[in-house]
């Protein structure tokens, strides 16, 4: 037997609420029922002990390293954790040599979870690989990194990816309340009066992550002082004092970022203000850089809004200059009024569409010689060679408009919209087309 495996601690008072009520069995976990619900792949794999390589991947709180834990315990497994920030190659070799020991001599699974796998680089991950194949010991990685984007193709191909979701302020609601009738692992030593509105403002603020809510509720009962008959009023200022300022979950360059720019910019085309508020908002407060939210508000003035308001492109230039000469805070506000002109005006995407057309055509298709009449006529002997020859001078004409001949093909890219400013410019070309 390895020193130490399955010692129980004299004591665990010491430990934080969140770890003292992790889940002892599938029947006890909360939330994720989209991949734990009845009749789910995860669920039957381990109910029938047929768990092989998996990673878990979502935000802090969700219940990766708890569901693991409890994966062990319904298939008996023995549960070796490692931590990719201060694991390193040797250590996971010992983990795998003690499993096939453990197997060899007891019969018994090893389960090697290893926290924050995508820390682990290339060659790191490589090292688990045969053995992860042979399936002993059963791997389950955590992450809050999409997996496609850092743990290696090879080790994702042998293994079942599970997205945890952030826990639903009804699920949030179920764990605290387990916690506060919960004895000898929870505060039911605790006489506690919890206002209805510090528990709505609990499972609102921890934002999904039951560790937090845990957290703060454990702070807040065990620092209040009790009344005179041992009641703990825990009031929903207690409850803004225990859970603070939340954290937004966002990553710099992975799925946050790039989905929450994704929403920013189709809330701006969808013409939802309040949306594209909401998006500029968070990828602020998690420090987005406003250079980086500037260019796509420009790119979404240009692209979604273009002639049917060609002042939205004006406006969102000036909030991208404007906001790098006066920085953050007061930045917001140029970058505010931007997303909401681009998002409250008429929308045509006719010029984008225009230019991709054209591109395509160039790239696919035979390239057209510019017409002699076009050509320039600015260098010795262009007279000699015909250039210019025929070139008809639109202002010397009636409504500045002659019928000549521009493109050697005629070709058809830019389609004006009914849409704001540019029903103008559909009126004036018709007009020109009758004139003919």
């Amino acid at each position: 037997m390895d020193l130490f495996e399955h010692r129980e601690s004299p004591s665990r008072s010491y430990e934080p609420l969140a770890v003292r009520m992790r889940p002892q069995s599938l029947n006890e976990f909360v939330g994720q029922e989209h991949i734990l619900g009845p009749g789910k792949l995860l669920t039957r794999a381990i109910e029938s002990d047929r768990i092989t390589s998996l990673v878990l991947f979502g935000p802090p709180g969700t219940g990766k390293t708890t569901l693991a834990s409890v994966i062990s315990k319904e298939t008996r497994s023995f549960f070796h954790p490692l931590n990719a920030v201060a694991s390193n190659v040797s250590e996971m070799r010992k983990a795998i040599d003690q499993a096939k020991k453990r197997f060899e001599t007891k019969g018994e699974k090893t389960i090697l979870f290893i926290d924050e796998i995508h820390r682990f680089n290339k060659a790191q991950q490589d090292v688990l690989m045969p053995d992860v194949e042979k399936g002993n010991p059963i791997l389950i990685g955590a992450t809050t990194h999409n997996p496609f984007f850092s743990i290696v193709s090879a080790l994702l191909s042998r293994s079942l990816v599970f997205e945890l979701k952030p826990l639903s302020e009804k699920d949030i609601r179920r764990v605290l309340e387990r916690a506060l009738k919960d004895g000898p692992r929870g505060l039911g030593c605790f006489k506690v009066a919890l206002e209805p509105q510090a528990m709505e403002f609990l499972c609102r603020a921890s934002d999904g992550d039951a560790r937090r809510a845990l957290n703060a509720l454990e702070l807040g009962v065990t620092t209040t002082p009790a009344s005179g008959d041992g009641t703990v009023h825990f009031t929903q200022k207690v409850a803004e004092e225990s859970i603070q300022k939340k954290a937004v979950v966002y990553d710099a360059d992975e799925d946050q970022h790039y989905d929450t720019i994704s929403a920013f910019i189709k809330s701006m085309r969808g013409s939802d203000p309040d949306a594209a508020i909401y998006y500029l908002a968070k990828m602020l407060y998690a420090g987005e850089d406003p250079r980086f939210i500037a260019r796509r508000i420009v790119i979404c003035a240009s692209e979604d809004v273009g002639n049917a308001d060609p002042q939205a492109l004006v406006l969102a230039n000036a909030a991208l200059q404007v906001s790098e000469f006066i920085g953050m805070p007061e930045a917001r506000i140029p970058l505010a009024q931007a997303v909401v002109y681009i998002a409250c005006s008429p929308k045509s995407n006719a010029s984008y569409l225009a230019i991709d057309a054209a591109m395509k055509d160039v790239a696919e298709n035979k390239t057209l010689e510019v017409p002699d009449a076009l050509k320039g006529t600015g260098y010795a002997g262009a007279k000699r060679l015909g250039r210019g020859e025929g070139y008809q001078y639109a202002h010397d004409f009636e409504s500045h408009f002659v019928d000549q001949v521009y493109l050697k093909e005629k070709k058809r890219y830019y389609e004006p919209t009914a849409q704001g400013y540019e029903k103008n410019f559909k009126v004036y070309l018709e007009s020109l087309k009758r004139s003919l």
